[in-house]
């Protein structure tokens, strides 16, 4: 399952991102919110709810979008089973899923133009992690550190 939610300064990029997923990409997508424009909700409210929901299959994949899309990153990776990633770039995402096994893509509302949040998502969806045994047994570092 592929779930992408906001708060109030990614509300917009959702919106335009979940018509692009549906249409273009054919990809069934749940939305968690927000469902409406709310200038006082809290990133960290949507970026739990959604990483908690990723965590518990490891095929899902999330989408969460802040202002900037590093708090909704630190947020979610404190969630263990997590591995959340700023996507800044096209080349960002596909490095964080083909090396790190991303699950969630953080995206900044504030800051990317529709196209290209669109170009980043599509590429993280598109790009599978390699499975190198050096970027296993880093994954299986980190997954200590969870314990």
């Amino acid at each position: 399952m592929l779930y992408i939610a906001s708060d109030h300064a990614g509300f917009q990029l959702k919106k335009y991102l979940v018509r692009y997923l549906e249409k273009q990409l054919k990809t069934k997508v749940a939305d968690l919110g927000a469902t409406t424009y709310n200038p006082d909700d809290d990133f960290t409210d949507f970026a739990v709810d959604l990483a908690q929901k990723v965590v518990k299959n490891q095929a899902n994949r999330g989408i969460i979008i802040c202002g900037s899309g590093q708090g909704s990153c630190i947020v979610s990776n404190k969630i263990a089973g997590v591995r959340a990633m700023l996507g800044y770039s096209i080349e960002s995402a596909e490095k964080g899923r083909r090396e790190d096994d991303a699950t969630v893509l953080c995206l900044a509302g504030r800051v990317l133009s529709d196209e290209h949040a669109a170009a980043i998502v599509k590429r993280f969806l598109e790009t599978e992690f390699d499975g190198l045994e050096r970027r296993v047994r880093r994954l299986a570092k980190i997954a200590e550190l969870e314990k």
